[in-house]
């Protein structure tokens, strides 16, 4: 990829900057070594490597959904300022 003036001012439209002349030139060279790097990646053989989209093993972590035993309904209530048989009443928050 050819990396020159004309791109640099692509991205920097692109990307909605204003970029001094010193700016443009470190982007440039910037843009180099990163491309370069790729190419050197590119060259390494992965076909023995496991495709992997996380680091971790991990397939699921979640617990399994189990029915527990909850609070008391009547306790809870009895501590509640404003309540009706089954519920807190509270003061409206969003009007």
């Amino acid at each position: 990829m050819q990396i020159d003036g004309k791109l640099i001012s692509y991205l920097e439209d692109l990307s909605c900057l204003t970029l001094s002349d010193d700016e443009k030139s470190r982007l440039a060279a910037d843009l180099r070594k990163i491309l370069d790097y790729m190419a050197c990646l590119e060259k390494l053989d992965t076909g023995s490597v496991i495709e992997r989209t996380h680091p971790f093993d991990n397939v699921n972590a979640f617990r399994d959904d189990e029915v527990h035993p909850s609070f008391d309904r009547e306790l809870i209530l009895r501590n509640a300022p404003t309540k009706n048989g089954e519920m807190i009443i509270a003061p409206g928050v969003i009007s």
